[in-house]
């Protein structure tokens, strides 16, 4: 597909820090055939580690980045799901920030500056409770899960319906 409706979805995390894998497994879950799901054809799914510059490449030229990342945040509620949405080269205030060292906002401020954001970028933010070395995620991220991958793919065929649109 070419970069006018290139779309990345993006999974940032450690499988090894338990919650902080949380981006990996929904990558998986999109991953898996669903014929109840949207068909995703086309949508590149990848793995990050949340590497500033790895994220860029990943994310540089799309039309549509997705991003799915740990988050923590103070009071925290784990599970909860945040939706930020970089606009006009802006990440929107949240109380969830990354649970990686150099958060997501500092990356993108350097792609925004570079002008390599995608032209729309999504972020969905999960809270985690444990983020302590091993595998396996805690039961209200777990439960999770499944939403968070449903609002990917609504945000996608959001997308795809706005691509539509334009061509008409």
């Amino acid at each position: 597909m070419d970069g006018a409706g290139r779309t990345v979805v993006i999974g940032v995390g450690n499988e090894f820090r338990r919650d902080d894998g949380v981006g990996w497994v929904v990558v998986d879950r999109l991953a898996e055939p669903d014929p109840r799901a949207p068909d995703l054809t086309g949508v590149e799914l990848a793995f990050s580690d949340g590497d500033p510059g790895r994220l860029i490449g990943m994310w540089q030229g799309a039309a549509l980045g997705i991003v799915v990342d740990a988050a923590h945040a103070h009071p925290g509620c784990p599970g909860r799901v945040h939706r930020l949405e970089v606009k006009q080269g802006e990440l929107a205030a949240s109380a969830a920030a990354s649970s990686h060292g150099m958060g997501l906002g500092e990356a993108v401020e350097l792609a925004r500056v570079l002008g390599w954001l995608p032209q729309r970028l999504v972020v969905f933010a999960v809270e985690g409770e444990d983020a302590s070395v091993g595998r396996g995620l805690s039961a209200p991220v777990q439960a999770a899960v499944a939403s968070v991958a449903n609002r990917v793919r609504r945000e996608i065929l959001r997308h795809r319906g706005a691509l539509k649109g334009l061509s008409t």
